[in-house]
């Protein structure tokens, strides 16, 4: 397994489950400030042949001065990028290019998640959940209102072929004012991201603000409504403004899709997956995603449908934020802590050992 690291490495965990002392060389100069960092890992469909690996790191901008806070949303600015490079299973990451930079420079916080579809296009989250002075927000560099200017990659879902082009079937291509990567809009901060293996549909989790997370379910062309509408509140509480909440009382308005799913109070979802192994028979077929500060995996159970249904909260006793969800080849779970000393996790049915 290829993992990434928040302040820039790539290590790598053996077949064995023994994390390899020595990191992956290669990967570029990142911003590891206010969250940002490398984030998403993602082997091209057809790897096996072309050995090619992408990931989502944050670049640094130019003549910035950077701080150790990295806490802080008032320091450093950087952009996502799409990046792209071949691996062949030793230490080094060779050929290693950018294939996209975003417009979205932003001192505040933003995850940046990818997945690829099932027509070998690559989708590519972009967070906007931090407001600047002007708005009333903390972020010195970018706004959470750039999550509905189509001007702006800030709070959208992109959509790109394997090289970091644009498909000429996006649903903004030739709208004038549109970047032609937007395959959705109005998004917070996406911090899981899938495509489902039955259906193909493209499935997002969102970070609300105080209440309002969320699992979409994203079309093409759909504006998720951030920072318009929100389930969720402002941090003082307030229904609207007060820097970090909604502009809108309201939850939905006129043009603008609501969640499949949602949460209140918070569980600050992550990585996801519908499982569809055998280990675990009862849950096939279910949703799968981690918890960040509520340290926990939630299960959501689906029916035939693919409708919600029952809820529950799992491994709460271990108290560790579960940064990423995965379904191994053996049908177990592999999770992602994000812990200053972080783990892999493997998740096996009781009588398993």
């Amino acid at each position: 397994m290829l993992v990434t690291e928040r302040p820039g490495r790539l290590r790598i965990v053996r077949r064995e489950l023994v994390l390899d002392p020595e990191a992956v060389r290669g990967v570029p100069e990142v911003l590891s400030a206010a969250y940002k960092g490398l984030h998403d890992i993602a082997l091209h469909p057809r790897f096996s042949d072309n050995r090619l690996v992408y990931f989502t790191y944050w670049k640094p901008r130019p003549g910035e001065a950077r701080e150790a806070n990295w806490n802080s949303l008032m320091g450093a600015s950087g952009a996502a990028v799409l990046a792209r490079g071949r691996y062949d299973g030793g230490h080094m990451l060779a050929d290693v290019h950018d294939l996209f930079v975003s417009n979205a420079w932003t001192s505040g916080a933003s995850a940046s998640r990818l997945a690829f579809g099932r027509d070998g296009t690559l989708f590519m989250g972009i967070g906007a959940p931090n407001r600047d002075i002007a708005h009333g927000g903390t972020a010195r560099v970018g706004t959470s209102e750039e999550a509905q200017d189509p001007a702006s990659h800030a709070g959208k879902i992109l959509r790109l072929n394997d090289d970091g082009s644009v498909p000429m079937d996006n649903p903004f291509v030739g709208h004038a004012g549109y970047r032609p990567e937007i395959y959705a809009l109005g998004i917070r901060n996406p911090l899981g991201l899938m495509v489902h293996p039955q259906t193909g549909a493209l499935w997002e989790a969102d970070h609300g603000p105080m209440g309002g997370d969320e699992v979409n379910i994203i079309a093409a062309g759909a504006n998720l409504g951030w920072p318009v509408v929100s389930l969720g509140r402002a941090y003082n509480g307030e229904a609207t403004g007060a820097g970090f909440g909604p502009e809108q009382p309201e939850p939905c308005v006129p043009g603008m899709t609501q969640p499949f799913i949602h949460w209140t109070p918070n569980i600050a979802p992550g990585g996801m997956v519908i499982y569809t192994g055998s280990r675990f028979p009862d849950w096939r077929g279910h949703l799968l995603l981690g918890g960040l500060s509520s340290t926990q995996l939630h299960r959501v159970a689906l029916n035939e449908r693919g409708l919600p249904q029952d809820r529950e909260s799992l491994l709460m006793e271990l108290k560790q934020r579960i940064r990423d969800v995965r379904q191994g080849p053996d049908g177990a779970l592999y999770l992602l802590t994000d812990h200053d000393d972080g783990a892999l996790l493997v998740v096996e049915p009781a009588d398993a050992r």
